[in-house]
């Protein structure tokens, strides 16, 4: 797993309507690597949710925009003291218009500037760094459309051949959308100090319509910045083929809430996928488990993974395929608190999940509640891959 010695200590810079990936992605997949991150926002305090959008480039003229997870903060803006962070991280989406006429969120990018500490900005976050005055002839990407913001501001722009771009000049990395988080954590990590070991292990993600949104891109993401191969398969579809996704989040009713999420793009053909050419296998959870669990096909590929010995990461309703696989018996095993009949039933020894984050290994078998259970999710699964980042 990851390896705190010499532990770093990022700052996420927060506002409403910030773009839902370009958040969580960064955050939870920093934390699953050892780093402490503090994602803060103007005006509100730790505890206090911004909300955020999820956008979509869906053949229009521009991306689409609907309502995202909500996103806790875990610290506060006005108590946070510059000097005790190593890096600073700056999400897309809506927020940074606002943001970057806000003279303490200004102050603070400037602060990170002059320091030299490493900057990882991505999409619409470089209109704070144009408006903070910290892009003046350095070589800097973004969204197409911040641009003119960004010559104006007298960067150095490097048109991004896709929207996966990166770039880096001395302290400040730049990505173009959020297609870009596996190279843009990686080169954020690189800028921190830290060192990758035992990468290049094959992943495999077992996805269906309406999984959940955080779900399969927070890992899938988090392990192709770790430089492993994930590969994305759905039943009766292709690479290249999109799966819709659910947000689910809790809102104040007795369960969670469901909205669309972005549309995720598989990597792989699932017709032929061969269990032996995996080192691993991640089951993301929502609401594809349900029918997922019912296809003889996608039972006997987890059975392959269960008996081999491979490591399986299984979160959420993912339990359902595992109880129907018949691979549970005489394991212990945690999941959203719903299917603890479907674990109960498969012969599995139950595990609270108190707190909803809590995340639980037995032998090659990882099992997580929830979402905000990811980063001890992932780290957890490093830790049977034997994939370490050190500082």
């Amino acid at each position: 797993m990851a390896n705190s010695r010499g532990k770093k200590s990022v700052l996420l810079l927060c506002g409403d309507y910030m773009e839902d990936y370009e958040a969580m992605v960064p955050f939870q997949a920093l934390l699953a690597y050892g780093v402490s991150v503090h994602a803060v926002c103007p005006g509100k305090k730790a505890g206090d949710v911004c909300r955020t959008a999820v956008h979509e480039v869906s053949g229009h003229q521009t991306y689409s925009e609907s309502r995202g997870h909500n996103f806790a903060l875990n610290a506060t803006f006005g108590e946070i003291e510059f000097s005790s962070y190593d890096g600073l991280v700056i999400p897309g989406g809506r927020a940074p218009e606002y943001l970057a006429m806000d003279e303490s969120v200004l102050d603070l990018v400037r602060k990170f500037s002059i320091s030299g500490k490493p900057i990882a900005s991505i999409c619409h976050g470089q209109l704070i760094l144009a408006a903070a005055g910290t892009v003046k002839g350095q070589k800097c990407t973004a969204y197409p459309p911040v641009k003119p913001a960004l010559i104006d501001a007298g960067a150095s722009w490097v048109e991004p051949e896709t929207l996966a771009a990166c770039v880096v000049d001395g302290n400040l990395i730049t990505g173009a959308t959020y297609e870009g988080h596996p190279e843009f954590i990686r080169l954020f990590v690189k800028a921190l100090g830290g060192t990758i070991t035992g990468s290049n292990k094959r992943i495999l993600f077992l996805c269906g319509d309406y999984m959940e949104d955080y779900e399969v891109i927070v890992p899938f993401q988090s392990l192709q910045a770790l430089e492993c191969h994930v590969d994305a398969v759905c039943p009766k579809k292709k690479a290249g083929d999109k799966c819709p996704t659910a947000i689910h989040d809790f809102e104040g009713d007795q369960t969670y809430s469901e909205k669309p999420g972005h549309n995720f793009t598989l990597t792989a053909n699932f017709e032929g996928v061969n269990a032996s050419s995996y080192d691993a296998l991640v089951i993301p959870g929502g609401r594809a488990p349900e029918y997922l669990a019912l296809n003889e096909t996608v039972l006997a590929l987890v059975k392959k993974f269960m008996e081999s010995k491979k490591p399986v990461a299984s979160i959420c309703h993912g339990q359902q395929i595992l109880a129907a696989a018949g691979v549970l018996k005489g394991k212990k095993c945690t999941a959203y608190p719903a299917v603890k009949l479907n674990v109960v039933l498969a012969g599995a020894t139950w595990i609270e999940p108190d707190p909803i984050d809590r995340c639980f290994t037995d032998g090659n078998l990882v099992t997580g509640a929830a979402w905000p259970g990811h980063p001890e999710f992932i780290s957890q699964l490093m830790g049977l891959l034997g994939i370490q980042v050190v500082f």
